[in-house]
């Protein structure tokens, strides 16, 4: 990547990867990358692959303090400037149900907010990561949400407790054959039940069905059983995108 001094980059740091992308200067998100990291710190040479610097990095994390402060330090050597984004109870035109904004991960209210940028009348955002967190979104209010474990937290639970069971493999099947192949249709179809109740209810509650917006690492894994989701891998930072050019 070549520097250009011009440029504001946004960066969503989750449990397990960084993900960033260019600011373009007409608020859309550029092409997006992503760095893992085992939630102590990135591998070793993880600063060469971030780009080389700008105007201003827009951060929002739900992250260690460890990895985000490792973070922040690299980014105020290369950026102008570095801003932290945090829950608010309203903005841009939407309104989140939490009383206390602080009990609202940040990356759960940007989704919300790029969700709402995107102007369907009302939308269900599931996000697939470390946790599993669904939201119902109707005419810009937050109407609340489930927290639940995704299906690779469920698998390493599953592993911890129980070794001989692996912590990762199989395909997912109805009703599946072997060890690796029940584990895997197991712990996606709860993920996949939760979703598809949490749609059911929100269709009876509105009156119709809400789009249903999926993202995070673990989402290509249930796509092919959701018909009709809309995969938005950079849904986080479209709504950073959004409190960016508001904040700026």
């Amino acid at each position: 990547m070549s520097r250009d001094s011009s440029t504001d980059w946004l960066f969503d740091l989750g449990n397990s990867r960084l993900k960033f992308a260019p600011l373009h200067a007409d608020g859309g998100v550029g092409a997006m990358q992503a760095l893992a990291h085992d939630g102590s710190g990135f591998a070793p040479g993880w600063e060469a692959l971030l780009p080389p610097g700008g105007n201003a990095a827009w951060l929002a994390s739900v992250a260690s303090p460890r990895v985000r402060e490792a973070l922040v330090a690299v980014l105020a050597t290369r950026f102008r400037r570095v801003h932290l984004a945090r829950t608010c109870a309203g903005f841009a035109g939407m309104r989140i149900a939490y009383a206390d904004p602080s009990r609202l991960g940040v990356d759960r209210f940007l989704a919300l907010l790029g969700a709402h940028a995107r102007g369907a009348p009302a939308s269900l955002v599931a996000g697939i990561g470390t946790a599993l967190t669904v939201d119902l979104l109707d005419r810009g209010r937050h109407a609340g949400g489930r927290i639940a474990p995704s299906p690779a937290l469920m698998r390493a639970a599953l592993h911890a407790r129980a070794p001989a069971l692996p912590a990762a493999g199989g395909a997912y099947e109805e009703f599946a054959g072997d060890t690796a192949d029940a584990l895997a249709s197991g712990c996606e179809g709860a993920a996949l039940a939760l979703v598809a109740r949490s749609a059911d209810t929100a269709a009876v509650r509105l009156g119709h069905a809400p789009v249903l917006l999926v993202h995070g690492g673990g989402a290509p894994a249930l796509l092919p059983h959701l018909p009709g989701a809309v995969h938005a891998p950079a849904l986080v930072l479209e709504g950073l995108a959004r409190w960016a050019r508001a904040a700026a």
